[in-house]
């Protein structure tokens, strides 16, 4: 049994797609979501076989999306689009397949065959997804939104997940500590903290050489002895 999870922010399409998936006895639809942010979330909670992708979403693109899931819960990723044959030659090197909208139920059986037949998810960065991120998906209580880095002052990891903290709010986030080191100019200070430079006020020192970092908006972000040297380096702090 083949498990899906549908992406897409034009409800008619996700339904349409859905029918068309419900036609095949062996392939079980087991999420719908209106945006990347919701994507993200499910794929790291459902952990799909396959997720059918629209590349065309407002404020997060299907190929930025898929540059933030964690590579151990990367699925088969199926676009959805409605690019032209040229572009989507750069989807054919990168091992992934794609339907074109309006979807045709035989081009559909043969994307579901190639997925039976056991290939696996391509591992390659997609073009276009593997860019610098601007912004910062979270989840709030009710709510979701996005983050812009130049208001971040810095994120850390505890028991509720990845929390991302500006000045004036708070989220969590899909994205992990590894993943936002490597595409964002945050730093790591700390095994469990990454800080925004550009947010930093001042840094006080301790007595057990360790420190704290006292960002623009008074926060306290604890700096470990083995980050502290590279952190004043960073700062041209002597």
């Amino acid at each position: 049994m083949l498990t899906a999870l549908i992406v897409d922010d034009e409800a008619p399409s996700r339904e349409e797609l859905k029918a068309l998936l419900g036609e095949a006895p062996d392939v079980e639809v087991i999420g719908e979501c209106a945006n990347a942010i919701e994507g993200l979330s499910a794929i790291h909670r459902l952990r799909p076989d396959v997720v059918f992708l629209d590349i065309q979403m407002p404020r997060i693109s299907g190929l930025e999306m898929v540059g933030m899931i964690e590579p151990s819960a990367l699925p088969h990723i199926v676009f959805v689009t409605a690019y032209d044959q040229h572009a989507l030659k750069a989807f054919e090197e990168h091992a992934a397949d794609y339907l074109v909208k309006p979807v045709d139920p035989e081009r559909l059986a043969k994307t579901l065959d190639w997925l039976r037949s056991g290939a696996r998810p391509s591992t390659k960065a997609f073009p276009g997804a593997d860019s610098r991120l601007q912004q910062i998906p979270c989840i709030g209580r009710n709510r979701i939104f996005l983050v812009a880095l130049d208001e971040v002052e810095y994120v850390y990891t505890d028991i509720c997940g990845v929390n991302v903290v500006a000045s004036e709010r708070q989220g969590v986030t899909e994205l992990t500590l590894k993943l936002l080191q490597e595409r964002t100019p945050l730093v790591r200070c700390h095994r469990q903290y990454l800080v925004n430079l550009d947010r930093v006020a001042e840094i006080e020192l301790l007595e057990n050489g360790a420190a704290e970092i006292i960002t623009q908006s008074s926060k306290r972000v604890p700096v470990s002895r083995r980050h502290l040297r590279e952190l004043k380096d960073r700062l041209l702090i002597v």
